[in-house]
C-alpha cells in the first residue's frame, strides 16, 4: 500500500512540476493544483495507512499507530483542500481577467505568432 501511495505522489509531484513549468497560466494553474493534491496526499498518508481502522481511542488497546490512525493529518488535509479550492478559484477568476484585457494566456506577456 506504501509503495502505491508513493509512486501516486511521485507522479503528482512530477506532473506538477512539469505543468508549472509551461508557458501557459492555465497550465500553471492546473500544475500549483496537481503539487497541492500531491502534498495533501503526502500529509494524509503520515497518518499512517490503514484500513478499517478508527481513529478514537478505545479502551483495552494501546493507543498506537498500530491500533489507530491519526486525525491531526486527516483534519489538516480537510482543510487545505477548502483553502486550496477557494485559491485555485480566485486564481481562475484573476487569470480570466488577465486573458481578456491582455488578449493572451502566456506567463510572460508575449505570446510568439506564427
Amino acid at each position: 500500500m506504501e509503495a502505491v501511495i508513493s509512486i501516486a505522489i511521485g507522479v503528482m509531484t512530477g506532473a506538477g512540476v512539469w505543468l508549472v513549468l509551461r508557458p501557459r497560466t492555465f497550465q500553471v494553474l492546473i500544475g500549483l493544483a496537481m503539487l497541492s493534491y500531491a502534498i495533501n496526499l503526502f500529509i494524509f498518508s503520515v497518518g499512517s495507512l490503514a484500513i478499517d481502522r478508527e481513529p478514537i481511542v478505545r479502551a483495552g488497546l494501546a493507543a498506537t499507530l498500530e491500533n489507530y490512525t491519526d486525525p491531526v493529518p486527516q483534519s489538516l488535509v480537510l482543510t487545505a483542500i477548502v483553502i486550496g479550492f477557494a485559491t485555485t478559484a480566485l486564481f481562475l477568476v484573476v487569470l480570466l481577467v488577465l486573458r481578456g484585457l491582455s488578449g493572451g494566456d502566456h506567463v510572460d506577456g508575449q505570446e510568439e505568432r506564427p
